[in-house]
């Protein structure tokens, strides 16, 4: 080997890998149809919009749980274009393999970019409920179901998914990612001063219940990440349950 070779080699090596961003440094995402924002070491929420005939065009949330180059999504975007969009950003900039999407009911804010999370072979699990319902709305199925709850590795921590009963749907999930005590909510959890949004499908005889369920199950969850606007702490379990308790 020749010495200006050797001096390269070394340059390269002691250099050039720090090109690459470390996660922890990575900056939050920002365009006109998503934003995505780190809320924990392990943990960002993705947020996108849809234009709706009752409420005008409305945020839409989701979580990116990440470990050891692997990540699960909860919820799509709401269409194809938006999915790809943070696929991409997940892969290219995250750097990981996203071993699952998880919508937590069958709404539109939820799986409506589902077939371009299948175009890329990731695949979806959701509630069995969810799955009849899309069905039944014809909607984009998930491929794969369960009943009460499940639990998915990501790296070498888990994320918990769990049905606690109707609320704003039938068939409305949680994910929760123990290693940070971070909930996603969906659209069971309400932000702070919310009214109480869609209820076409919703049933609020049971919803308060359901939370106080969920409440009893995860008592040392920190952040909250709900359906549609600010996340926050417990509060927000507390907001939702007196806004539908009878």
């Amino acid at each position: 080997m020749t010495k200006s070779l050797k001096i390269t080699l070394i340059g390269f090596f002691l250099f050039g890998c720090n090109t690459i961003k470390p996660l922890e440094k990575l900056e939050n995402y920002k365009s006109n149809t998503l934003a995505i924002e780190k809320i924990a070491d392990h943990v960002y929420q993705h947020i996108s919009y849809m234009n709706t005939e009752s409420f005008g065009k409305v945020s839409c949330n989701g979580m990116i749980v990440f470990d050891h180059r692997e990540a699960i999504i909860f919820d799509t975007p709401p269409d194809d274009q938006t999915s790809l969009e943070l696929i991409n950003w997940v892969q290219n900039t995250l750097r990981c393999k996203i071993k699952a999407i998880v919508p937590t009911h069958f709404h539109e804010d939820c799986l409506g970019g589902l077939e371009e999370f299948h175009k890329h072979n990731i695949p979806s699990y959701a509630n069995n409920l969810t799955i009849t319902l899309a069905k039944t709305n014809h909607f984009s199925i998930p491929q794969n179901g369960f009943d009460k709850q499940m639990e998915l590795k990501v790296g070498n921590e888990k994320v918990m998914i769990d049905y606690f009963g109707e609320g704003h749907t039938r068939d409305n999930i949680i994910g929760y990612f123990p290693k940070e005590n971070v909930m996603f909510g969906g659209c069971l959890i309400k932000e702070l001063g919310a009214g109480k949004g869609n209820l076409n499908d919703a049933n609020t005889n049971t919803w308060s219940s359901t939370v106080s369920k969920l409440k009893e199950k995860y008592p040392y969850t920190k952040i909250i990440i709900p359906g549609h606007g600010q996340r926050g702490g417990t509060a927000l379990l507390d907001y939702t349950q007196n806004l539908f308790k009878l």
